[in-house]
């Protein structure tokens, strides 16, 4: 992309495109010359690279910025300045006023700033106008071969479609805006339902699908730059992207808002199930995507000491804003270790009831009787996941203990009730009893340096997300867990045991097997342990209505003895006996149906009437 960027950057001088101040304040389309900015295709690539440059960068705007919403995660409860704070306390409203959050009006896309990167709302809004402005003027791209046309407009398409469902996801149906509106004319157009947002939506999708290749590096037009086409817009990412869009319009939440029903809409999943059954057909032909090896799993969610080397490997399918790569260094590490090895930064910590969601290696949940899991071995045998997301009492966390001076319980997780982890800081101790490490190395801390060369890229898709939104949209929109959708061989279970046994887990027990909902519970606690911390799972709630339900709205801490001797513990963690295991509330919610959406600006919703505010704000 950055052969574009210079292009990009002369073509924002004839635009004259101002930033995103005020919800469609733009110019109108005849301040932009048509000879200049869309007479060729290398003109008209650098007018859309912009869209690329305006996808919101979630997890290093600001520094601190938290991006997990559900009951994932225990940020340090005094710190009220992040938006993960604001949803604890039913506050949605901190969407753009809290001072850490990504959803912000405002946005500079032009800018090379990271701060300037985390304003979803003003960002999508721009890029909306953007693609319009460049659909409206596809007549003008003459210098250009068939290729190029269907290039052009295949991203402008994807782009109109992916930033109003990125918006849809929060705030629910939405004008759709598929025109360009001059600044001096009054909008008038209305908020439509989710529905029928998403159905415009999906049009744009399909037709980035239809005309979009599966790889730029196999097309003459990417012959010019071979090797850097990885991010640009293709045929997979349209058609995972519509299979998401209506399956998401299919789940409960959206089919509630839109007809009235809380449960599944058939058809939807039904035409969910296809366009990722066909996304899925052309991974497995070309081999465009596949999913990671176990073994280089990290890697799809940070990288170490390889010049700041993007993560993702060939499962990533879409990612966020990349600008922030090689600034994301220190409170990567500072916000996910205690105040013993780190000395600054505001804590989070992975709660113990979602924890709890990491299974047996067996396949089988901690909860069934069947599944091994012993309480006074609570680390033994657990699904493989577990080992590379979570860290545990007894884990070496300083590689030198010189450089802690030998004190064993500041280089092992001294995580017991009443360990140093949990005892050293009140306000900033490690108040659930786990910590993360699937975006930071366990050794990734003051002591041995590790902090000043990684880089952590978050995945809005990857396969393995596309193999699990396929067995959901099939098994409700086909009926049955054994279900496949049109012209597919998988099956909805298979899909979920293609991610399972990459991890080296059992498959979905047959008892989960003898009704749609049963398979649905362990689909749900799939993509929970699979997809842990990337930012899915405020929306899967959401989706699904269960947001507002016990235990969802709980956050929990481990308690617990050792029973082991010390020296023991720290030689093999994992076969650690403990004693008085139990887990205790930290934070209850206490969430309404209100927020199941985000509230628009009063300012916006102001415009006029056909402009609604979602219920109860």
């Amino acid at each position: 992309m950055k052969s574009y960027f210079l292009i990009t950057v002369i073509i924002l001088s004839i635009c004259s495109l101002s930033s995103c101040k005020q919800y469609l304040d733009k110019p109108a389309i005849t301040d932009i010359p048509s000879d200049e900015a869309f007479k060729n295709f290398t003109n008209f690539q650098g007018f859309t690279e912009e869209l690329y440059n305006s996808i919101p960068l979630v997890t290093t705007q600001d520094y601190h910025n938290n991006w997990n919403f559900g009951e994932e995660e225990l940020w340090e409860t005094d710190e009220t300045r992040l938006f993960a704070y604001s949803v604890d306390q039913g506050d949605y409203w901190g969407w753009n006023t809290a001072y850490y959050s990504w959803f912000k009006t405002g946005g500079n896309p032009g800018s090379q700033t990271r701060g300037d990167k985390g304003h979803l709302w003003g960002l999508a809004w721009y890029a909306i106008r953007k693609a319009n402005i460049g659909i409206a003027n596809l007549d003008k791209l003459t210098d250009a071969t068939q290729e190029q046309k269907n290039l052009i407009a295949g991203q402008l398409y994807f782009f109109r479609g992916w930033f109003h469902f990125f918006l849809m996801q929060y705030w629910g149906g939405l004008p759709y805006i598929d025109e360009v509106i001059p600044a001096d004319t009054t909008i008038r157009l209305p908020r439509l339902d989710y529905q029928q947002t998403a159905d415009k939506a999906a049009a744009d999708f399909q037709k980035a699908a239809d005309l979009l290749p599966i790889d730029w590096d196999q097309t003459a037009t990417g012959q010019q730059t071979l090797g850097n086409n990885n991010l640009r817009i293709n045929k997979v990412m349209a058609l995972a992207y519509l299979g998401k869009d209506l399956l998401w319009a299919g789940s409960p939440l959206m089919n509630q808002e839109s007809t009235g029903s809380s449960t599944y809409n058939v058809d939807y999943c039904k035409k969910a199930a296809d366009a990722f059954a066909e996304a899925l057909r052309l991974c497995d032909s070309s081999k465009r995507y596949e999913l990671a090896d176990f073994s280089q799993y990290s890697q799809l969610f940070y990288t170490y000491n390889q010049n700041y080397k993007v993560p993702g490997l060939k499962e990533a399918i879409f990612m966020e804003n990349l600008l922030g790569v090689q600034q994301w260094r220190w409170n990567q590490v500072n916000d996910y270790r205690p105040m013993t090895i780190n000395g600054s930064g505001i804590k989070c910590f992975p709660t113990a009831n979602y924890v709890d969601y990491f299974g047996m290696a067996n396949g089988l949940p901690i909860t069934d009787p069947n599944s091994g899991f012993d309480p006074t071995h609570p680390w033994k045998g657990r699904d493989p996941r577990f080992y590379k997301d979570i860290m545990f009492d007894g884990e070496k966390c300083v590689i030198n203990g010189a450089n802690v001076g030998n004190d064993d319980h500041r280089q092992y997780a001294s995580l017991y009730t009443g360990g140093l982890y949990r005892t050293a800081n009140a306000a900033k101790a490690v108040l659930t009893g786990y910590m993360n490490c699937k975006f930071t190395s366990q050794y990734m801390n003051d002591w041995d340096g590790y902090r000043e060369n990684n880089a952590e890229v978050l995945s809005f898709m990857r396969l393995a997300d596309v193999y699990l939104m396929y067995a959901e949209a099939t098994a409700e929109g086909y009926g049955s867990p054994a279900s496949k959708a049109n012209g597919y061989s998988m099956s909805a279970v298979d899909a979920v045991n293609v991610v399972r046994e990459r991890a080296g887990v059992g498959d979905v027990n047959s008892e989960f097997l003898n009704s749609t909902d049963n398979f649905m519970s362990e689909v749900r606690r799939e993509r929970a342990v699979e997809l842990a911390f990337e930012g899915h799972r405020f929306t899967d709630l959401r989706r699904w209505l269960l947001l507002t339900q016990s235990p969802y709205t709980l956050k929990k801490s481990v308690e617990f003895d050792r029973a082991t001797p010390d020296a023991q513990v720290y030689a093999d963690p994992q076969d650690a006996e403990v004693k008085n295991f139990r887990e205790t509330v930290l934070v209850e919610r206490h969430l309404q149906q209100k927020h199941y959406w985000f509230p628009f600006l009063t300012s916006d919703v102001n415009l006029y009437s056909g402009f609604k505010q979602n219920p109860g704000w």
